[in-house]
């Protein structure tokens, strides 16, 4: 109204009537170029935190974005990528609560292991505590596959995985396999094979197959997914995050599969693992030379 031409009403009364003070508005008014030179700064901000947000095409929330950023050298209070986020409307999707809790039903066998980890994931450093599962994977419309996977408790590395169309047991021992021989150097005769009571870990031909690597093999209890939580935290976050949509055959999800682990062990940054990625981490952990500077 001020800035019209014909304006014949008073500033106070104005001021007044927006319910702001008169001496509030000429500081407004004074600070036009401060308020511009923000925003240049916050949209040039936005395209860096839009970038790692794009990183690769698995969407990231707060922390992510922090990390990634954090590990190309750019320090970014975390609560202004949640306030650039809101600004632009930029959204992560959030983890949903599976409503089905399914429970596994464990084959009646005498060849149950002990329960060797207790729920004590991180205690003995890298390369003593590995977990393994299994978990479904849908895509191209219905089409089921299944992935084996073997993962370190201590530094979060994906060891090995294979992927199958069937559950026929050969693919759990073939992960095995794939361990042995691509990590068999950093293991001893300490190491633990942890799993659920799943028939393929009750088998005898898997059980045989860590005897004959010299590998210790340890058990939840029956239906008791929290002994073997992050595995299970391991598959959710995978599900929300790989793109399935696009795979409309089963060798288009291997190479989906393989981008996503190499994605998660190299660029995929955990708040809990010093902020690294689990490649990093373990690297971290062996040499004691934290890779970020400040």
């Amino acid at each position: 109204m001020i800035e019209r031409d014909n304006n014949l009403l008073n500033i106070s009364w104005l001021c007044n009537t927006a319910g702001v003070s008169r001496s509030g508005y000429y500081r407004w008014l004074n600070t036009v170029d401060t308020r511009n030179e923000k925003e240049e700064q916050d949209k040039k901000d936005f395209e860096l935190i839009l970038e790692a947000y794009k990183f690769r095409g698995y969407d990231k929330g707060s922390r992510g974005i922090h990390m990634r950023l954090l590990n190309q050298g750019v320090r970014m209070n975390r609560k202004k990528i949640q306030r650039l986020m809101g600004k632009y409307g930029l959204k992560c999707p959030i983890r949903k609560a599976n409503p089905y809790r399914r429970m596994a039903k464990a084959m009646k066998t005498n060849n149950v292991s002990k329960n060797l980890v207790n729920r004590e994931f991180q205690k003995h450093g890298p390369g003593m505590i590995l977990l393994t599962d299994i978990t479904y994977l849908f895509y191209n419309h219905g089409d089921k596959a299944y992935l084996s996977v073997i993962k370190d408790a201590c530094t979060k590395q994906v060891m090995a995985y294979v992927a199958s169309e069937s559950l026929a047991v050969d693919f759990v021992l073939e992960t095995v396999n794939m361990l042995i021989e691509n990590h068999g150097i950093t293991l001893n005769r300490e190491t633990i094979l942890h799993s659920d009571q799943g028939c393929h870990y009750t088998s005898i031909s898997f059980q045989q197959l860590l005897k004959d690597k010299k590998l210790r093999q340890s058990m939840s209890r029956r239906g008791n997914c929290w002994d073997n939580a992050p595995q299970e935290s391991f598959f959710g976050h995978m599900k929300d995050e790989i793109h399935l949509e696009r795979c409309n055959s089963f060798s288009d999800l291997k190479l989906e599969i393989d981008d996503y682990m190499d994605y998660y062990n190299n660029d995929r940054y955990q708040w809990r693992l010093a902020k690294l990625s689990p490649n990093k981490y373990a690297n971290y952990i062996k040499t004691g030379k934290y890779p970020i500077k400040i």
